[in-house]
C-alpha cells in the first residue's frame, strides 16, 4: 500500500506546489504593493509588536477563514457554475496568499521561535526545494518564462504601435 500511495502523494504535492507557485507569482508583488501604503504602516508596526504565539494566531486567521473557498468553488463548479467557481477559487486563493505572505514577511522571525512552526516550515522548505529540482518543475518554469517573454514582447509592440499612432496624429 505504501508503494502505491507514495507516487500519488508526490504527484499531489507537485501539483499543489506548482499551483502555489503560480499564485505566489501574483500574490508576492501585490503584498509588497499593499505594504507600501501609509495606512498599513501602523498596522504593520502593531503586527511586529505581537508575541510569537499571538503572531501565529494572526498568521492562521486568513488560512482558517479563506480555506473554505476551495470547497465552495468545487461546489459551484460541480453545479455547472464553472466561471463562478473559477472566480471564487482564484480570488479567494489570491487573497489568502497575499495576506499570508504579508503576515509571514512581518512575523517570520517570531514564528521561527516556535519550535513546532520552525519544524513544519523546515519540512515545507525541504519539500519545495525537492520539487524545484525535478524535471517537471524546470519544464513548468521554462514554459512560464517563455509565456512571460511573449507577453512582454507583445506589450512592447502594442505600446510602440500606440506611440507611433500618437506621433503621426501630431
Amino acid at each position: 500500500m505504501k508503494r502505491i500511495l507514495k507516487p500519488i502523494t508526490y504527484i499531489l504535492a507537485a501539483i499543489y506546489f506548482l499551483v502555489d507557485a503560480v499564485f505566489m507569482a501574483v500574490a508576492a508583488p501585490v503584498a509588497r504593493w499593499i505594504g507600501r501604503y501609509v495606512q498599513f504602516k501602523r498596522l504593520s508596526a502593531w503586527i511586529k509588536s505581537l508575541s510569537p504565539y499571538a503572531s501565529l494566531a494572526l498568521f492562521l486567521v486568513p488560512v482558517i477563514i479563506l480555506e473554505p473557498v476551495k470547497p465552495v468553488a468545487a461546489y459551484l463548479t460541480a453545479t455547472g457554475q464553472v466561471l463562478s467557481g473559477a472566480v471564487v477559487l482564484i480570488v479567494g486563493e489570491l487573497l489568502k496568499l497575499v495576506l499570508v505572505e504579508r503576515l509571514f514577511h512581518l512575523t517570520r522571525d517570531k514564528l521561527m521561535r516556535i519550535p513546532a512552526f520552525a519544524w513544519v516550515y523546515g519540512k515545507y522548505a525541504a519539500a519545495k526545494a525537492w520539487l524545484q529540482e525535478t524535471d517537471a518543475w524546470r519544464f513548468v518554469r521554462s514554459v512560464g518564462r517563455a509565456v512571460k517573454d511573449s507577453v512582454a514582447r507583445a506589450r512592447a509592440r502594442l505600446v510602440n504601435g500606440f506611440s507611433r499612432l500618437a506621433t503621426s496624429r501630431d
